[in-house]
């Protein structure tokens, strides 16, 4: 035991000489890592010092500096992992096509030692822990990486605990408030869970008893990737998954295969005599364990209140193989058991060499269906919206790339610009000085950035006439003494279908528009916007006077509320609640019951430090006529009328502005508009959202 403690000893002094001077993304030393990482290897999947130690010298020789570990005392084993991980170190995720079947193939031939993969994702996990120390654009790398290459390589070597925990991350960090809202739900619910735990085991107790079983209950809750994926997939609501959770008999016998098999058949007898089973969906894989070793029987019965819940039996030696493979087995009984490592090691073997073509236990990840993932020749990332073409990738690296695209390189091959591109592509854009953006190039893009871009070099050529234009057309406004604002000429050149200020005003240097013609139309709207504005004006005091008179109308029900009926209840600030949103009562000291979303940035430290002053609410049926007011932030391109058409999807429905805000952003070409709109329900709001989403200039919209 001296000699293996030594070893990790040595290896860890010899990595925080190479490493010392270096820092993380936090300013702590750069030692941290490989400590990070060799507590996975070691208290985590359980393997032994060697490859704890061949972790810390792998670090050590990460920044060019070469190490003659035989001279240092290591012995060839070791070298010879750390080699393994040097070479896996180098691989480019562009060599992959971001596939993860490549990737396995590019391992095993870097390196033939199964360890070496094992301690390739430790490294990983430890990365996705401590994702805030990395830049937003290797943050983002990092994190598709995770998705696409390393979670099914965890899958398919039966590291169950590794790939949940990943999956989790990604979608903390992909879909934050969608994580949020179902994480703060499962902590919600726990309570109601553990209530059906102990009425689902109150009728087996006897049975179990006098069959001498030793036994213990766990609820196994599914994961929030799991949950989210499920609910995109099958396009249901969080309530809607029916295998939130599952109840798990854990069996205390001897490590008996045949003892094993039986008493988990016997309390699987018990558990189908006493509710309705569903046979279809029995798994047996204790008879038929996966070849990564997983051993387990499941069943789907209906319990007394007619509700389906998944039932998992297994023995303590299958539930911890299950929960984080082999390895951890082989610190089971507090001993070394070779016998037991080596058999691991032989299945993960087996898995890089091998397709796993079971049913997987949880849904593997997806990547997103809206997005593709491209690179550069030096191996530089793109995400660009699915459809995006070799002249979106070149706008994306430069403008002027965008301009003078001629054509691109794709896998060495020669493409037009017009070409769509594929996950994993690696795009060479071809330029030439004497390339021009046409109008045509509209049709060849789908980003947002593109478009803007191609438009205004489109709109270049027609400056000087536009200047010409509008010097006229501001003499002739000058002597008639009448003015054109830019709503009024927008409508005009709605009227007229230009586009563009410039294309309108190059056309009226060309007396295409006729001066007169404009004349008769300021004469002609001048009076009726006037109309228009006061009238505008009378609506909006009106509805101020009768939200004012309805903000106090009480159109919630808190139930069971007896002992806070003198409580009075207000929403929220920090989320905003509207009529129809899943929504929790918190009681407060002094304001009486403040109520928050259940995707409330608050939500979470609320339901968990303070479960006692949680007081669940509904809404009424249907809302009286208060009304109540939501934040929206939208991106928009820099069209100036887009403002105005999102004035008017808000006023065709139930809803009224009360607070409007527009940053430009002219380095994006974009609009930041923030605006506080007031709304009878969520019912009324999604579509005022939904609409907006649906105009053309709209590049993301989001509720505050």
């Amino acid at each position: 035991m001296a000699q293996t403690e030594d070893i990790v000893a040595r290896a860890r002094s010899v990595a925080a000489g190479a490493l010392e001077g270096r820092v993380r993304g936090d300013g702590k030393p750069f030692l941290d890592h490989p400590d990070g990482v060799a507590r996975i290897v070691s208290d985590e999947v359980g393997l032994p010092p060697e490859c704890v130690a061949a972790v810390y010298l792998h670090e050590a020789s990460r920044f060019g500096r070469e190490l003659d570990l035989k001279a240092m005392g290591f012995d060839e084993g070791i070298a010879a992992m750390v080699r393994g991980l040097d070479k896996i170190s180098t691989i480019n995720p562009k060599d992959t096509r971001l596939e993860a079947e490549k990737y396995k193939k590019l391992i095993i031939q870097y390196s033939t030692d199964p360890r070496v993969v094992v301690l390739k994702l430790c490294d990983r996990l430890e990365v996705m822990r401590h994702l805030d120390l990395f830049p937003k654009a290797s943050r983002e790398r990092k994190i598709l990486e995770s998705l696409l290459l390393y979670i099914p390589l965890a899958h398919q070597l039966g590291l169950y605990n590794m790939k949940r925990e990943m999956e989790d991350i990604y979608l903390r960090y992909s879909s934050p408030e969608e994580y949020r809202m179902i994480t703060n739900k499962l902590k919600a619910g726990e309570k109601d869970r553990e209530r059906l735990m102990m009425e689902f085991i109150e009728p087996l107790k006897k049975k179990l008893s006098d069959a001498g079983i030793n036994y213990k209950l766990k609820i196994r809750t599914k994961a929030a990737y799991s949950i989210w994926a499920k609910m995109h997939k099958q396009k249901v609501p969080f309530e809607g998954v029916y295998d939130v959770f599952a109840i798990r008999f854990i069996i205390d016998c001897e490590e008996d295969r045949a003892l094993e098999k039986e008493l988990c058949w016997k309390v699987y007898s018990f558990v189908t005599e006493e509710y309705e089973a569903d046979t279809n969906r029995l798994r047996d894989w204790v008879t038929n364990p996966k070849t990564n070793g997983y051993e387990s029987l499941h069943i789907t019965v209906k319990n007394s209140r007619g509700a389906y819940v998944e039932v998992q039996i297994r023995t303590r030696r299958m539930d911890d193989v299950a929960e984080n493979g082999f390895a951890s087995h082989w610190s089971y009984k507090g001993i070394r058991r070779e016998e037991t490592m080596d058999k691991w090691l032989t299945a993960v073997r087996y898995a890089l060499e091998h397709p796993d073509n079971d049913s997987p236990e949880e849904l593997l990840p997806e990547p997103p269906t809206n997005e593709i993932f491209v690179f550069t020749p030096t191996g530089e990332l793109r995400i660009l919206p699915a459809g995006a073409t070799v002249l979106d990738f070149a706008f994306s690296i430069h403008s002027k790339v965008g301009e003078h695209c001629s054509g691109g390189l794709v896998g060495g091959k020669p493409v037009p610009i017009k070409e769509a591109l594929h996950t994993g592509d690696t795009v060479e854009i071809l330029t030439s000085k004497n390339q021009k953006p046409s109008q045509d190039w509209i049709n060849y893009v789908v980003t947002s950035k593109a478009r803007q871009k191609i438009k205004q070099a489109l709109n270049e050529g027609e400056l000087k006439k536009a200047s010409s234009g509008r010097e006229l057309l501001g003499r002739r406004l000058k002597n008639w003494k009448l003015e054109f604002p830019d709503d009024m000429l927008h409508d005009f050149m709605k009227a007229h279908r230009f586009t563009s200020v410039n294309t309108f005003m190059a056309a009226v240097a060309d007396e295409i528009v006729s001066l007169d013609e404009i004349k008769e139309y300021i004469l002609s709207e001048e009076k009726r916007h006037q109309e228009a504005v006061e009238a505008a004006q009378m609506a909006a005091e009106a509805a101020r006077s009768r939200t004012e008179v309805q903000e106090g109308r009480d159109d919630i029900l808190v139930l069971n509320a007896r002992d806070v009926r003198g409580l009075d209840y207000k929403m929220a600030r920090c989320c905003n609640p509207v009529f129809g949103d899943d929504v929790f009562g918190f009681v407060t000291r002094g304001d009486g019951i403040k109520i928050h979303r259940i995707s409330c940035p608050n939500a979470a430290r609320l339901l968990e430090m303070y479960p006692y002053r949680i007081q669940k609410v509904r809404w009424a049926e249907a809302p009286s006529g208060g009304s109540f007011q939501a934040g929206i932030r939208v991106i928009t391109e820099l069209e100036s009328s887009v403002l105005n058409r999102i004035m008017e999807v808000v006023g065709s429905f139930k809803a009224s502005i009360r607070a409007f805000n527009v940053t430009e952003n002219a380095r994006n070409g974009t609009y930041e508009i923030l605006m506080r709109i007031s709304v009878p329900s969520n019912l009324e709001l999604d579509k005022v959202v939904s609409q907006i989403r649906a105009l053309r200039e709209v590049i993301k919209i989001s509720r505050l």
